[in-house]
């Protein structure tokens, strides 16, 4: 903890100048000509169904669905999912793990006895809350290098939405209330991963601020807010960040999905801010088959091929004939989709995976917990200090601790706000391990209440399971509610 005065004015005056440091190694998104000329000799040998393929990924482990992996048979077990593989090109599959807390993959693997690991960093608001730049970019490089280590090639964050509403249920992933501080932080992030040679994708482009209906609101906004607030962070995060990757978000804005806007992803992103990656759908985002209310309505995927959404992810067997039926009559050229699957070859190619990277599985983690200890205490900025009263000694000083959260602790977030962390530290126990004298009587009041919480815990963890498992037995059918009742929704 910190009194961060100083840090803050100078941050805010660097900020507005624009002047930001950044390390020499960082790679960015300009394409190299060898890379140019061997995506040009590819689209002249690739047949149009092949082209077409590359346009949907996989995931969510539904082969009748057109998703060939599964976390079940992934090369990375827990990974979101991934690009298709072209093996008689050499084209590898990318492997793509979630999230803006660390790299998520599963932490048991099949007929392995070791257990797999990765560092839970703080969460977004608290590294926007260190005004620095130069420390989230070591914990960016520090992500980056468990993905490569880990055999991923596409890191899915960051995610920097605009906190509109604190009632968002995915707030603690993104930054700030304000674009300037979120692109910034955002720029050094996707700097830190790339510079270990994994792609960053930050996400969700645009105007994601609230989890309530998220894969069909129709966000209302206009121009100038959208430019000005909702817009900045991501131009920022683009023209200083330069990432190979980015994510549309699932809603509408003024009446139309993100995925499916031209203006928003070539106009604005490629011609104007100069973008040069890959753009890929949030998972079924856009997609008429799972969003209540368009089921059966208007199929919106040759419109975000067009739009300039490249990959399509998880990937549907029905986006795939989508597109092959849109070909047919018209609606889409084979110049159409060369662009997109150009973009996607950029970005495999340039990828660990092209260059047969020699990941160990064995990243170091001891490293990488100080880098996010550091940033964790950098994060806590102490704006009043009367009397001294802080630091407060161990000797002869006894600690009440108010509150739950007190004796356990909820590290990051849930989905792909989580990772599989080797251990936490609770405010209790780093008292503790402090040389702090813990209020015994109180701990003991709370205890109950704790162990509740836990239990509550284990039981939503269960119901995800059941959830997962029910989407196996059923690839087809969605259920609309976490307990399963009720006839599930057919899936298109």
């Amino acid at each position: 903890m910190k009194t961060n005065k100083y840090k803050i004015f100078g941050i805010v005056i660097a900020c507005s100048i624009h002047c930001i440091k950044v390390m020499s190694q960082i790679e960015t998104t300009t394409i190299h000509p060898d890379i140019q000329q061997r995506v040009n000799e590819l689209l002249g040998k690739m047949s149009l169904e092949e082209k077409i393929s590359l346009l949907t990924g996989t995931g969510m482990g539904d082969p009748e669905e057109g998703n060939a992996l599964s976390n079940s048979n992934s090369p990375v077990p827990g990974s979101s999912g991934s690009t298709r593989e072209l093996s008689r090109y050499g084209i590898p599959a990318l492997v793509m793990t979630d999230g803006p807390a660390g790299v998520r993959i599963d932490s048991v693997r099949k007929n392995e006895q070791r257990t797999y690991y990765a560092t839970s960093f703080p969460i977004g608001t608290a590294l926007a809350c260190t005004w620095d730049t130069d420390l989230v970019r070591k914990v960016g490089m520090c992500i980056g290098n468990e993905a490569l280590e880990y055999d991923s090639d596409i890191q899915l964050t960051p995610g920097m939405n605009i906190m509109r509403n604190p009632l968002c249920g995915r707030n603690y992933e993104y930054y700030s209330e304000d674009p300037l501080v979120s692109g910034k932080i955002a720029a050094a992030l996707v700097q830190g991963i790339q510079s270990q040679g994994v792609s960053a994708t930050p996400k969700h482009f645009v105007a994601n601020n609230n989890e309530t209906n998220r894969m069909s609101i129709d966000v209302r906004v206009s121009q100038r807010a959208l430019r000005e607030i909702y817009l900045r962070g991501f131009e920022i995060v683009v023209k200083e960040g330069k990432p190979k990757a980015m994510m549309s978000s699932y809603n509408k804005v003024n009446g139309k999905y993100t995925s499916a806007r031209k203006d928003l992803l070539t106009t604005l992103l490629r011609d104007e801010w100069g973008f040069t990656g890959m753009v890929m759908s949030d998972w079924y985002g856009g997609f008429s088959g799972i969003v209540e209310g368009d089921v059966g309505k208007d199929k919106y995927t040759i419109q975000q091929i067009l739009a300039g959404n490249d990959l399509l992810m998880p990937g549907t067997q029905s986006q795939e004939e989508d597109i092959k039926d849109g070909w047919r009559k018209g609606e889409i050229t084979e110049e159409d989709i060369d662009k997109n699957v150009r973009n996607i070859l950029y970005c495999v190619l340039s990828s660990p995976a092209a260059k047969n990277y020699p990941y160990s599985n064995n990243p170091d983690l001891k490293a990488h917990a100080a880098v996010s200890r550091s940033a964790a205490a950098d994060g806590m900025v102490l704006l009043k200090n009367e009397g001294a009263t802080l630091p407060l000694s161990p000797q002869g000083n006894k600690v009440a601790l108010f509150g739950s959260a007190s004796y356990t602790l909820e590290a990051g977030g849930t989905g792909s706000g989580d990772v599989n962390k080797a251990y936490t530290v609770t405010i209790c126990q780093g008292l503790l391990n402090a040389g702090y004298n813990i209020d015994k009587e109180l701990e003991k009041l709370y205890q109950p209440y704790v162990l509740a919480g836990l239990k509550k815990k284990e039981e939503e963890k269960n119901k995800r399971i059941i959830c997962s498992n029910m989407h196996l037995l059923f690839p087809k059918c969605l259920w609309r509610n976490q307990s399963l009742t009720g006839k599930p929704q057919k899936m298109i």
